[in-house]
Parts: structure tokens; C-alpha cells; sequence
């Protein structure tokens, strides 16, 4: 093959690298906001949501109005309010018992009610600021994240407490590795994850945080062993491989970010940030990651769900001085 033919196939074969790579481009999705669903007299800051796919409901802890928002998605609109909570942070949906779990910050009880006539069922009391949540469909567990530092596990079926992982401080957010039998969990005032074997309960590694302080969400691609954490001090994506803990890479995010989700249909990663944006965040490869732009919300709009089946991400927007709190849904088709 002579000299010149060669010459020509590399340019060829560039030339459809390239052209791949702008097709694949072109076909990430940015968030288009398709609805907002107003929460009528919700006031204060939202926190954390779950969603029942049975009725297409979406359960959202109105943490400052001390009331759980029952919103119907499907039509577009906020019909019930379960009141009387106590700054209720972390929630979901169990489909075996029909259930919506909630955990209250301000005295650490949880509350089961039941998703038809909406009375409770029955209360948990952890030792204080029951947080974030976790279900387990295949075991059948709740993990919650509460007080100076633990996690309550909690057997859906019989609604009880079964046992309490000790941690170093207060957990932020957490992610299970099923495949690895792992609990992945951000402890933000130490600066570190701590890593709980699932077999024992018990912390199994601390791996600390150097390139940012105050790591609060975390989101977890299982299949290429990698978690990503967003810090706020300086604002960044950080990409940790849960097989070493070592950081893969780091990037620029904004403000007061509060939950972070990752597509594995999209290979692209959402960060609602309480500044007013969404940051997207897209996986070239298991070790390079961009910035591919981001989307404007309101101030204080930092909490968010994904919900793949649907290609949804829905935004709590809370009150502001001339919007009302709502639910903001994008479209990520």
C-alpha cells in the first residue's frame, strides 16, 4: 500500500471520528420544561421527593411548611396535603405495603401513611434529624440517614426497626451498590465517604475528600464503579471509583447544589443547584467527563428526581417574592 493511500484512509477514518462524535453531540438531551405544577400555600423550602409509578404521583417534603405535597403528574396538579409533620427532609414510596415513608427532621420521627386514605400507620422514633432516604426493592429495606451519625435499616414489610450502622458525623446523602453489597455515604463536616459493608453493617473504609469540602449529593453508575459527588465549597462534580476511592476527575459546578442524578440511558448527569440551574455534566468515557451546559430553574430550586421511565427530571421550586412554590417538569426526550 503505497504512502499516499495510507495518508488518505487516516484522513478518512478522522473525518468519521469526528463526524461520529458531532452526531453524538447532537443527540444529548437538555432539559425543556414541559410544565410547573403550582403547591398552593407551600411556603418555606422543599426538600426531597419520591415517585409512585402505579399512580404517577409525586411525594414532596415541604420541609419549611411542615407537610408532605401529594402531586398527580399525570394531570398536572397539587390535591393533598398530609400536615402536621416536622420539618420533613427524606421521603419514598413502598409499592409492597402501599406506603409513603417520611422522615421529620426536627425530632427524627418517621411515618408511615398509607397511600390511599393518606392516615398513618405507624411511627419510627430515630434519635434526631431523620434525613435522607433509600429504599432497597430486592431486600425489601429502608436506610435512613439521622442525628450525629448513623443509619436506621428498617424492614418495609413488618414496618420495623431491625438495626443502626454507626457512622463519624452526620450523613448527607447515600447511595446502595447492590453488586458491591455497599453503602456509599457522604459525611459533609468531615470531609469523606464512609463505606458500609452490607454484610456486617458496619463502616468498612473512610475515604477522605481533598479537592472540595461539603460533599452533600451523590449519585451512583453502579456498572462502572463510579460515584459522583457534588461539593459545595468550591462548587464541583467530583467522579470517585468506588473500587479505589481515588478521584477520577473534577469540575467547575454551580452554587448550593443539592441533589445529582446520573442517566444511564444518556450517559449524562443532572445537578440541581440552589443558585437557579441545572448543571449537566456528560460521560465521554469512565474517565473523561465535560460540562455540556445548563439549564436556568429559580433561586433556592437545589432539590430534584429523576425519573428515568418517564424521561422526567422534576425541580421543587420554592416561594419566591412574585412565583409560588411549584414543580417544575422537564422533558429529557
Amino acid at each position: 500500500m503505497s504512502r499516499k493511500l495510507i495518508i488518505v484512509i487516516k484522513v478518512i477514518f478522522s473525518l468519521y471520528l469526528l463526524n461520529s462524535t458531532l452526531q453524538a453531540q447532537s443527540q444529548d438531551h437538555t432539559p425543556q420544561l414541559i410544565s410547573s405544577i403550582t403547591l398552593p400555600d407551600v411556603l418555606g423550602r422543599i426538600d426531597h421527593m419520591a415517585f409512585d409509578s402505579k399512580r404517577q404521583f409525586i411525594y414532596t417534603a415541604a420541609l419549611g411548611n411542615n407537610s408532605l405535597e401529594v402531586v398527580d403528574l399525570k394531570n398536572k396538579i397539587a390535591f393533598h396535603s398530609i400536615k402536621g409533620l416536622r420539618e420533613p427532609q427524606g421521603v419514598a414510596y413502598i409499592p409492597e405495603n402501599n406506603s409513603i415513608f417520611v422522615a421529620n427532621g426536627y425530632n427524627g420521627v418517621c411515618d408511615f401513611f398509607d397511600a390511599d386514605s393518606y392516615t398513618k400507620i405507624k411511627s419510627i422514633k430515630l434519635s434526631g434529624d431523620a434525613d435522607h432516604v433509600r429504599y432497597d426493592s430486592i431486600d425489601k429495606r429502608i436506610y435512613v440517614g439521622y442525628g450525629g451519625g448513623g443509619i436506621a435499616v428498617i424492614d418495609a414489610v413488618t414496618l420495623d426497626l431491625l438495626t443502626e450502622i454507626k457512622l463519624s458525623g452526620h450523613p448527607e446523602s447515600f447511595q446502595i451498590d447492590k453488586k458491591a453489597n455497599k453503602i456509599f455515604v457522604n459525611i459533609p463536616f468531615q470531609n469523606q465517604i464512609e463505606v458500609i459493608d452490607l454484610k456486617n453493617y458496619q463502616v468498612a473504609d473512610i475515604w477522605k475528600i481533598k479537592e472540595a469540602a461539603s460533599n452533600f449529593p451523590m449519585s451512583l453508575d453502579e456498572i462502572n464503579h463510579r460515584l459522583f459527588i457534588g461539593c459545595r465549597h468550591p462548587a464541583k462534580l467530583l467522579v470517585i471509583d468506588t473500587e479505589t476511592g481515588q478521584t477520577v476527575t473534577s469540575l467547575d459546578a454551580d452554587a448550593e447544589m443539592d441533589d445529582v442524578y446520573f442517566d444511564k440511558t444518556e450517559k449524562q448527569i443532572y445537578m440541581s443547584c440552589g443558585n437557579g440551574n441545572i448543571d449537566i455534566f456528560k460521560q465521554i468515557s469512565t474517565t473523561v467527563y465535560k460540562t455540556n451546559g445548563k439549564v436556568a430553574t429559580y433561586s433556592g430550586a437545589g432539590t430534584s428526581l429523576l425519573i428515568p421511565r418517564l424521561n422526567m427530571l422534576v425541580v421543587a421550586s420554592p416561594s419566591g417574592f412574585n412565583s409560588k412554590a411549584s414543580i417544575l417538569v422537564y422533558s429529557l426526550k
